[in-house]
């Protein structure tokens, strides 16, 4: 049976499956922000850029089309707004954009008392792979549905985090800055998550975690 990790490591793969997205040269980008902080068609690389990441973490935390496109465009005009002060601190530039959508969707929340969040199965692109067999496909998708049963349990703090490092692959520190919290912080966080999950897993009396 696999553990925990390796169940993460594929919802990370079905999530990314077919997106075309690379890693990019810290430089390059450093120099489309510079660019972007005169020239609005500079900005409009960016947006394009990232457009489709943070609409997918927003829509995640509000589950509504039309209040997701909303709040995403609101990131980028606040975004637009005050990159001329943005500093280069070693991180990507979407970790700004991250903390932005973070905060708006936070007052989202906080302006309608209440909590709206899809269910995190809804990120997970089909496997397509014609190859597999019958059976590993229904032991996957159990497997998969499990594991988004305990993901779904959790605080939303916790359920934030999981999406934030397996389905958008931020880094420790990426995710620090969203939450505004120390690198150091959102490990120890990391871990009580794991913690938690395992022992949701021992009380469902399921190996495939433990």
């Amino acid at each position: 049976m696999q553990g925990l990790y390796a169940l993460f490591l594929r919802l990370s793969l079905y999530y990314n499956q077919g997106m075309l997205e690379q890693e990019r040269d810290l430089s390059e980008e450093v120099a489309l922000i510079n660019a972007a902080k005169t020239d609005p068609e500079a900005f409009g690389l960016l947006y394009e850029r990232y457009v489709e990441r943070i609409y997918n973490y927003i829509y995640f935390r509000v589950g509504g089309t039309g209040d997701a496109e909303d709040l995403t465009a609101k990131v980028f005009f606040k975004a637009l707004r005050n990159i001329g002060g943005y500093r280069h601190m070693g991180l990507p530039f979407s970790a700004w954009l991250y903390r932005i959508a973070h905060n708006l969707v936070a007052n989202y929340h906080r302006d309608r008392f209440k909590i709206q969040e899809i269910s995190i199965e809804n990120l997970i692109v089909e496997d397509t792979n014609r190859s597999s067999a019958p059976e590993h496909m229904m032991e996957t998708k159990q497997e998969n549905d499990f594991l988004m049963s305990l993901v779904n349990d959790l605080s939303s703090q916790k359920r934030e985090l999981i999406i934030l490092k397996y389905v958008q692959k931020l880094s420790n520190e990426e995710i620090g800055q969203i939450f505004g919290k120390t690198e150091g912080a959102i490990k120890s966080l990391y871990h009580r998550t794991l913690v938690e999950l395992k022992e949701r897993a021992k009380q469902n009396k399921d190996a495939r975690i433990l």
